[in-house]
């Protein structure tokens, strides 16, 4: 993995040594005129048939080695703007093109960015534009390789970026701010689940945020009791690892514009409990915490940019496993807010220990309530792997987050919250039962959460167990847990 540093070359047209230099043409504007343009300028003679390669329908880019007077490499790439272009273009294009870059073993690298005017109904403005550029190449460089005995090469590169200065000062220091927090989540969901018990997330969160004035509380086992938290001391009761309650504090130095509170199940282990799931892809259950990964991760960006919103977070953490002191089907527990559940499924866990988290967040009478989870395979199932499943009788609430994930290209879809499902999570001999019927999984575990929530406080849920795991949508999503909330949950801040 490469450590890269980010210069903001505003206008000028320096060439570095030892460096590759990329340049964009647009198939909009006659591509032959613009190859000809950077021939006269660069003083070369591009190949006739690598001309045609580019130029054809297929192609996409060409890469001339040594030219004379230029760096080690010119590579000219092609956008593609007459099909399947989107937010996400350059972020995916830079994010495969980082890896093959290394093959290069240069030590630098200039980006010249293209004009923004004949895509900027794509993007909320020019800063955010480079973002995703800047976004791409830290995303592509990712690994999670600490436990490989013999790790691949590293080296220092630097990217010089040419364009619109302020623009790209504001670039360089919101997606600086936005990475770290993303690479933190992704960090955190794919650590193996021996590694991040419930107690080791709090710590490593703590430790990680306290440098950036981040208050982090954490309930051990004794004040979960205390306290009554009987939705999270119920899920973690089978589990040798205790439970964990983490609460994030952030406050901007200035008036704040809004309070938000912030709530991510973390779940460091979900085996299904006495309902235990196949064992087939029971490995990835160890990021079934990524909605706490992700609302980690967006403190962590959301202190680093020093964004003017106050912030307040509830994790609960537990591990799900079965043991003869495990919750079982057929269970009544009772949660901080004093409503009963009757458990039908242990493994529908999450949205118990969240009851507890929302009700927590509600006492805090922020100005909105957002949770994350990996909630349900019925969205999955609903939605697929790329997006996520968004819940809220707020209008407002919906469309800032469906446009933050359209701009951050973290999309979600909304899905009712009619009051004609309550019927499927129905119980005879407590207030709620955990799971519906058959169908609309999805549906009925957010009327379940929304039980736990209030009518005066604008509330979301986005489950993310789809895109939160590794998927084919671009080349950063491909190998590793993704990372996803963070983009979607800092973008919708930024724009409070």
């Amino acid at each position: 993995m490469l450590t890269i540093k980010f210069k903001n070359e505003g206008t000028k047209t320096s060439v570095q040594k030892d460096s590759l230099l990329l340049r964009f043409i647009s198939e909009d504007e006659k591509p032959q005129k613009q190859l000809g343009m950077l021939e006269s300028l660069y003083n070369i003679r591009i190949p006739e048939v690598q001309k045609k390669r580019l130029i054809g329908e297929k192609g996409s880019e060409i890469k001339i080695y040594n030219p004379e007077g230029l760096p080690a490499a010119l590579l000219i790439h092609k956008i593609r703007t007459k099909k399947d272009f989107s937010s996400d273009y350059f972020r995916n294009y830079l994010s495969g093109f980082i890896s093959s870059f290394q093959e290069e073993n240069l030590s630098s690298l200039q980006i010249i960015m293209p004009e923004y005017g004949p895509v900027k109904n794509y993007f909320p403005d020019e800063a955010y534009f480079y973002q995703t550029f800047i976004e791409g190449i830290v995303l592509g460089n990712y690994k999670f390789d600490r436990y490989f005995s013999e790790k691949d090469p590293s080296g220092m590169v630097t990217v010089y970026l040419y364009g619109d200065k302020k623009s790209l000062d504001e670039a360089i220091r919101n997606a600086s701010a936005l990475m770290d927090g993303v690479c933190f989540a992704r960090d955190l969901a794919n650590e193996p689940s021996s590694v991040l018990t419930p107690s080791e997330l709090a710590e490593r969160s703590k430790k990680e945020l306290e440098n950036y004035k981040v208050k982090t509380t954490i309930y051990d086992l004794k004040e979960i009791q205390r306290r009554n938290l009987g939705g999270i001391l119920s899920v973690g009761r089978g589990s040798d690892n205790p439970q964990r309650l983490i609460i994030l504090n952030y406050k901007p130095s200035g008036k704040a514009k809004k309070k938000i509170a912030l709530v991510g199940k973390g779940v460091t282990f979900d085996s299904g409990g006495i309902s235990i799931k196949p064992s087939a892809g029971m490995g990835e259950m160890k990021a079934d915490m990524s909605g706490a990964a992700a609302v980690i991760g967006t403190f962590l960006s959301a202190a680093k940019a020093k964004l003017p919103v106050e912030l307040i977070g509830f994790i609960p953490a537990v591990e799900n496993m079965p043991s003869g002191k495990a919750l079982k089907p057929g269970d009544i527990i009772k949660t901080s807010s004093g409503k009963s559940i009757e458990v039908d499924n242990t493994d529908a866990e999450g949205r118990l220990i969240l009851a507890d988290a929302l009700e927590l967040a509600r006492e805090e009478h922020p100005d909105a309530i957002i949770d994350l989870a990996t909630l349900t395979g019925a969205c999955v199932v609903a939605l697929g792997e790329y997006t996520a499943g968004l819940f809220t009788k707020d209008d407002a609430l919906a469309d800032s987050l469906y446009t933050a994930g359209i701009n951050s290209f973290e999309r979600l879809w909304r899905l009712p919250l009619w009051d004609e499902y309550n019927k499927l999570i129905k119980s005879n001999v407590a207030d709620v039962k955990n799971v519906g019927g058959k169908w609309a999984g999805a549906i009925t575990a957010a009327k379940f959460l929304e039980k736990f929530t209030s009518s005066g406080i604008p509330w979301a849920h986005i489950d993310i167990a789809g895109p939160a795991m590794p998927n084919n949508l671009n080349n950063y999503s491909q190998k590793y847990m993704t990372g996803f909330g963070v983009r979607l949950l800092f973008e919708y801040l930024s724009r409070l």
